[in-house]
């Protein structure tokens, strides 16, 4: 039995999981505060069940993060195993990536070929931003791998024509929805399309199991905003980021049709940062990156695009969406049909683009429209899912590098099964299809040198000049052998292997050079001390053919952080103050946190670290309106809190009313008796953020209540 059941085991899959699970775990025991939002997050849903459920930031369950839970459930479960830890939060991710190789080897696997099936397994598990994205706790990872379950049960259930296997595909695209919301639904093209051109019934009962398929998909995907909508205002955390205190507004809005679009703007509630009298609005920042302002001159990258032009941000910005003007705001390079093909962001996710377009021609020339295949069939579905998200990140206004991880499985399936196929053309001497295979590669391997080659001062011009020298090496062999119409069958998968080596080294930059935990990113520009967002102290993009002394990443308070990332700007990762801890413990009397504060890089410590309860007043940007004066007014008289810390900058000391209040009410504690005497720590202030902190306590008792 053991020996039947080892020869049945594929070792190279054996070896290509290994691999997997090597690049997004190694190390990640080094990242104590991960995406220090959400992990603040998790260690408030661990203090009780009604922060669990709403996903609440803070303690208090003021405040919810600003995407839904289920992620986040997921998280705060292993953090109950394991206790909260960096690695505790990033285990379910890392878990996911490994599950995604897995998946698209079963997938390809049917239809293929265990050898096509190897080879996508193989680019799942090295795609670069992928395996950034896993070793960190943002949500992208496990929404992956939700939507490729689902689309395990779709093939299944096609081709058992089981309707109930269709329904349970939709219904983990709604799972996959409260995940991440409408980012999800970008996989729904190819679902419809797959159903309805591989299912074997008549039109009439298509369209029946379409339509109990969506009604499944919309109930499971607004079911928990729905909830929380219908749940009074009062008797609930504040959406956090959203305009109008809304669920469904976050997910069709702010995480919606204004990523297309690019407007983060227009929150007229104050989703601002308090303070921010710049008309910039901080709903536009990345997750975990505290509010700046920014000039609005352009910023260069490498393919010589500038970030950001006219109009498209800074002081008194009236016109024109925040990171919606040319090449968006996060680096992510001009709006174009050939954006994923430049420098900006061709190293994250496109090595293997240039291969899978033209291997697809082969692909989907071989059956006619009314007589294909299954495995053709597949082949559109793959096709469905990667060109509507090509085409969303071609023209979106507002989006991260990581969120490119959704162009990993359709190219590596794609790649798998493609590379295989037009192998056997060259082989078999098929007429034109006969070229395209040593042509793929050629073409292949001069994109790999083009992304690699701004990075030759970092990483040596060996490698560039390395993979483009042996590619052409593969080129003229492969041509010479057809003309001479000898087969070198053996050689065929070693010729492949030569496009990995490029998205493989990228894909290690993250242990190498190390990682960005809040705004994951690959390459060699990754880590480093490089600051949170890829940006220098002035706030430029680097030039990847500069080193990082040269672009400042290691001045004075630019020091690496934990797991080589320190905060944007200048700022350290958070760190906790034990005399400020030790101070406020001595000082309570019975209230139920230990303080309030707008910024939760503020509180992210000391829920963390030392398990305290502590409101966040802001949300995310710091600008949510979460708590009205009279609300804290009543907190406060109430005895549930009476310790207050306010940054200096960065979340606009005295900028909102209820920050006003406390100040115009309070008693402002000597610097000295609180806070470290340490010089530097007294710059960074306790909590990390950016310039001092200032200590306010404030009592009211039920008189002094009313006279207000």
């Amino acid at each position: 039995m053991g020996k039947r059941w080892f020869h049945r085991l594929d070792l190279p899959l054996v070896f290509i999981v290994m691999l997997s699970a090597f690049l997004t775990m190694y190390n990640i025991w080094t990242d104590q505060y991960v995406n220090t939002y959400y992990t603040t997050a998790v260690g408030s849903m661990m203090e009780s069940f009604y922060n669990f459920f709403f996903a609440s930031l803070d303690s208090a369950g003021s405040v919810t993060l600003d995407k839904p839970p289920v992620t986040f459930w997921i998280q705060t479960i292993s953090a109950k195993i394991f206790g909260l830890e960096g690695w505790s939060v990033i285990l379910p991710q890392a878990l996911s990536a490994i599950g995604s190789v897995l998946l698209i080897y079963f997938l390809i696997k049917p239809s293929f070929g265990t050898l096509a099936a190897r080879l996508a397994a193989l680019a799942m598990a090295i795609t670069p931003i992928a395996v950034a994205v896993s070793r960190t706790n943002n949500i992208d990872s496990m929404l992956v791998f939700t939507l490729l379950l689902a689309t395990s049960l779709l093939f299944r259930g096609v081709k058992k024509e089981n309707m109930w296997l269709v329904m349970g595909a939709f219904a983990l695209v709604g799972v996959a929805f409260n995940m991440k919301m409408l980012q999800a639904y970008m996989v729904l093209p190819a679902f419809y399309l797959f159903y309805w051109l591989a299912v074997k019934v008549n039109w009439k009962k298509k369209l029946g199991i379409v339509t109990g398929a969506t009604a499944v998909l919309i109930v499971i995907s607004l079911s928990w905003a729905v909830i929380v909508d219908s749940i009074p205002e009062d008797e609930r955390p504040y959406v956090g980021s959203s305009e109008i205190n809304s669920v469904l507004e976050l997910a069709f809005g702010y995480n919606g049709i204004s990523r297309l679009t690019g407007n983060q703007g227009g929150n007229p509630t104050g989703g601002g940062s308090p303070g921010n009298q710049s008309g910039t609005n901080d709903r536009a920042l990345p997750e975990g990156m505290p509010s700046q302002d920014q000039g609005d001159q352009g910023q260069q990258l490498p393919d010589g695009t500038n970030e950001r032009g006219p109009g498209a941000g800074g002081p008194n910005m009236q016109n024109g969406p925040r990171g919606g003007g040319p090449g968006g705001m996060f680096g992510t390079g001009e709006e174009g049909p050939l954006r994923l093909f430049k420098q900006s962001l061709s190293g994250q996710a496109s090595w293997l683009l240039p291969f899978v377009l033209l291997a697809s021609i082969s692909l989907m020339s071989r059956d006619p429209i009314r007589q294909m295949r299954q495995r053709t069939k597949e082949v559109v579905f793959w096709l469905a899912w990667l060109v509507p998200v090509a085409g969303f990140f071609s023209i979106a206004g507002f989006f991260h590098h990581y969120y490119l991880i959704m162009l990993a499985p359709p190219i590596a399936a794609l790649f798998g099964s493609g590379a295989v196929q037009i192998f056997q053309d060259y082989c078999s001497r098929n007429g034109w299809r006969g070229w395209i295979f040593p042509f793929a590669i050629l073409v292949t391997a001069i994109f790999h040198w083009y992304t690699m080659k701004p990075y030759n001062d970092v990483i040596g011009q060996e490698w560039s000049i390395g993979v483009l020298v042996i590619s052409v090496a593969v080129f003229l062999t492969l041509v010479i052998l057809k003309i001479k119409a000898v087969t070198m069958k053996p050689l065929g998968v070693m010729f492949i292997l030569v496009l990995l080596v490029g998205p493989l080294y990228w894909a290690a930059t993250p242990i190498v050079y190390g990682g960005n935990s809040m705004l994951p990113q690959a390459g060699p520009q990754g880590g480093m001390g490089m600051p949170q967002g890829g940006r220098t102290q002035d706030g430029q993009m680097p030039d990847p053919s500069t080193s990082l002394e040269e672009e400042g990443y290691m001045d004075e308070g630019m020091s690496p952080g934990r797991g080589g990332t320190p905060m944007m700007g200048g700022q350290q990762e958070e760190s906790l103050d034990e005399k400020t801890l030790t101070y406020l413990r001595e000082n309570q009397t019975d209230e139920e946190y230990l303080f309030a504060t707008i910024s939760y890089t503020v509180a992210a410590p000391y829920i963390i670290d030392k398990d305290e309860s502590v409101i966040i007043m802001g949300g995310f940007s710091g600008g949510d309106p979460v708590y009205s004066v009279s609300e804290m007014e009543e907190l406060v008289s109430e005895g549930k809190v009476k310790y207050f810390l306010l940054s200096e900058r960065g979340f606009g000391r005295g900028g909102s009313e209820v920050s006003e209040w406390i100040m115009d009410n309070g008693q402002e504690i000597p610097a000295e008796e609180w806070s470290t005497n340490d010089s530097d720590e007294q710059s960074q202030g306790p909590g990390g953020s950016e310039g001092s902190n200032s200590l306010y306590k404030v009592t009211l008792s039920e008189g002094e209540e009313n006279n207000e």
